[in-house]
C-alpha cells in the first residue's frame, strides 16, 4: 500500500506516518488474495486502484460509500452481521488474531500503519500472550540443563 485516502481533502495523500513514495507491506491470506484477485479479474483496476468512487471511477473510494453499502447488506438480511461489527472492527481483528498468535508487535505496529509500537502496544497488550509465564518457562528451562 503506498497511499490513502485523505479525510480532509478527499483526495489521495501519503500514508500516515510515510513520507511520499513510502510504502506499507500488508500480509493477506490465500482466501483474501484469491478474492481480490478475481475482483482484478471480473472488474479491473483503475490507474492502479482496486477500488474507486461508483459514481466517478477517476476519483477514490470514501468512507462513506463503503459504510452505506456496509449497512444496506445489514439491512437486507440475507448475510448475518454480528450487532455491533463494524467494518473498522476488520483492524482490530487483524491485529488481534496476529499478536494473540505470537506475531511480534513490532510487525504488527508497521502494518497497522501506527506511528509507534507504543499505541500499539497500549490497544492491543492484553491479547498478548503472559509474557511473565513465558519467562518463567524458558529460565525453568534454562537452569534445568
Amino acid at each position: 500500500m503506498r497511499e490513502q485516502v485523505n479525510q480532509m481533502t478527499g483526495g489521495y495523500a501519503p500514508l500516515k506516518h510515510r513520507k511520499k513514495g513510502q510504502y506499507r507491506d500488508i500480509p493477506l491470506p490465500a482466501r483474501v488474495k484469491a478474492t481480490v484477485d478475481g475482483f482484478v479479474e471480473k472488474y479491473g483496476v483503475v490507474d492502479g486502484y482496486l477500488l474507486r468512487n461508483p459514481k466517478d471511477p477517476s476519483g477514490p473510494l470514501h468512507f462513506y460509500f463503503l459504510q452505506n453499502r456496509w449497512r444496506r447488506i445489514k439491512a437486507d438480511g440475507k448475510v448475518q452481521i454480528p450487532e455491533g461489527m463494524t467494518p473498522y472492527g476488520f483492524r482490530h481483528f487483524f491485529a488481534s488474531n496476529c499478536l494473540s498468535h505470537g506475531i511480534p508487535i513490532t510487525d504488527v505496529a508497521e502494518w497497522m500503519g501506527h506511528k509507534s509500537i507504543e499505541v500499539t502496544f497500549k490497544t492491543y497488550r492484553h491479547l498478548m500472550p503472559g509474557s511473565i509465564g513465558s519467562a518463567a518457562k524458558i529460565l525453568d528451562i534454562g537452569l534445568a540443563a
